[in-house]
């Protein structure tokens, strides 16, 4: 008991002092130089880089200088939210910890245990292991938001290592060996405007869905709230004449909306749009039900809009919206079960003088991707938008021989008395750039127990942190002996 409370207290020390500083994605300077004086006072040789990444080098155990090198990585900003009302500045405010007797958790916002916990570890472990080979330390920066610090990272940090642990997955007892690549697509369109010529305003919102992350819950089958509202459209549009005002959807690309909104003006009165809308929901049902049983149509009056879309435009929008291929497109041929290649149509943003839609497909294989940015070209031709082929993240391609993976998986199982979940998930991390720049490099991922991550009831379970620590320290020392 009292090793375990040394290592668990040692490590939320560190962790500690992550939460006090604050470090939005897009903001890591105070926490990147934060680490540089730390690690560098703890008797590290230490870089930070342009970006503000870090990157902290400590020799190897006396007799075992020859030992292949080991990275430890996660990354140091965090996803920042709060509870309705709750004041925080996610610029200025530091995460106040409350700690129970089964989990940490935060005050009114998320923990930032992701990856805060994961730095914190390898913190600790560069501190207190003993008989490795030489470690290096990079945490980087804006993973969460657009992966800057892994794109920008120097190859020459990774091509004289042999191994390296990712420490930002999210349950203690699953081995990450591989993950899918991804690119960024928007489509967008100057809007022209007119005066309404119907009489009756309506708002109708689709409400109720489960959403979640569009890598993780895409296998899943749920709706997609934007594509939904864009088929009821149509729907009316059917029954009677139908004008658009405006439409709203989803917050973030990687995220599955779960609500969206649309003000129309149309000469259907609203027992006319209560028919079409439950036969839209009966429709739903059939086809999502069975998962994503939630959902709903609500309808409201709204004011007269001064100005609706010309009809040309509500149209292009709305065909795109409809074309746009939202879930799962192909199921691996190698792993049973794993979803290959997916789309999510994530955000729909309107104001008075255009639009924005936000696509992002998923794939293990990197030219499936490529064939998904050929695709938005022709999307974009075909309905009038304007396609914007953004950031792609390259895929990690699981390594059959990982002697780190083998490893490990061996070392938790005489530790833990179970097997370890060995998997390769349909989402991204850093490991796909990683990659890129060294594909001799032999990686995993893992990571302590996190729950809800990047909201307010985020929550770590404090009985993972020990034998996640304990499986990095004999990883180490057995490759050391390698």
């Amino acid at each position: 008991m009292e090793q375990n409370n040394e290592i668990l207290e040692g490590v939320l020390s560190e962790f500690e002092k992550l939460a006090a500083i604050p470090r939005k994605s897009g903001h890591e300077q105070a926490v990147s130089d934060f680490l540089k004086r730390y690690l560098t006072e703890a008797g590290f040789t230490v870089v930070q880089d342009e970006k503000n990444n870090i990157i902290a080098d400590k020799p190897a155990s006396k007799g075992f200088e020859k030992a292949p090198l080991t990275i430890l990585q996660g990354h140091m900003d965090m996803v920042c939210v709060a509870e309705k009302g709750y004041a925080y500045d996610p610029l200025k405010d530091p995460i106040k910890l409350v700690r129970g007797e089964k989990y940490l958790e935060a005050e009114g916002t998320s923990l930032g245990a992701d990856d805060g916990i994961g730095v914190a570890e390898a913190m600790y472990i560069m501190k207190n292991a003993k008989e490795h080979g030489p470690l290096r330390m990079i945490v980087t920066v804006d993973e969460e938001q657009g992966m800057t610090g892994a794109i920008h990272l120097s190859a020459e940090h990774l091509k004289d290592a042999s191994f390296l642990i990712n420490c930002d997955s999210e349950n203690y007892d699953e081995l990450t060996v591989g993950s899918a690549g991804s690119i960024n697509l928007d489509f967008s369109r100057e809007l022209t405007r007119e005066a309404a010529t119907q009489m009756n305003s309506w708002k109708i919102e689709v409400k109720g869905l489960l959403g979640g992350h569009s890598g993780e819950r895409i296998g899943d089958g749920r709706g997609n709230a934007i594509r939904t509202l864009a088929l009821a459209l149509l729907a009316l549009q059917a029954k009677g004449k139908v004008e658009l005002a405006d439409f709203q959807g989803g917050k973030a690309r990687n995220a599955i909306p779960d609500d969206a909104t649309a003000v129309i003006v149309t000469n259907l009165d609203e027992t006319a749009v209560n028919e079409v809308l439950a036969a839209e929901k009966a429709r739903f049902m059939q086809n999502y039900g069975a998962v994503d049983p939630g959902m709903e149509f609500v309808l409201t009056a709204a004011d007269k809009p001064a100005q609706v879309l010309k009809a040309g435009d509500a149209q292009r929008l709305l065909r795109l919206l409809t074309i746009l291929h939202t879930g799962v497109y192909a199921m691996s041929t190698v792993i049973p079960g794993l979803v290959e290649t997916s789309a999510n149509l994530g955000v729909v943003a309107m104001d008075e003088n255009s639009v924005n839609v936000q696509f992002f497909p998923r794939s293990a294989i990197d030219g499936k991707n490529d064939e998904f940015a050929l695709m938005a070209q022709e999307y974009a031709a075909l309905t009038g938008f304007t396609a914007h082929i953004g950031t792609k993240s390259p895929g990690w391609k699981e390594n059959k021989d990982s002697k780190l993976a083998k490893i490990m998986a061996e070392t938790f199982k005489a530790q833990n008395g179970k097997d370890m979940k060995v998997e390769t998930i349909h989402a991204g991390l850093e490991c796909g750039w990683h990659f890129l720049k060294n594909p001799n490099l032999d990686m995993v991922s893992i990571g302590v127990t996190t729950i809800d991550i990047h909201s307010p009831k985020e929550r770590l379970l404090l009985e993972t942190v020990k034998p996640q620590v304990d499986l990095i320290i004999e990883t180490l020392h057995k490759i050391a002996k390698m």
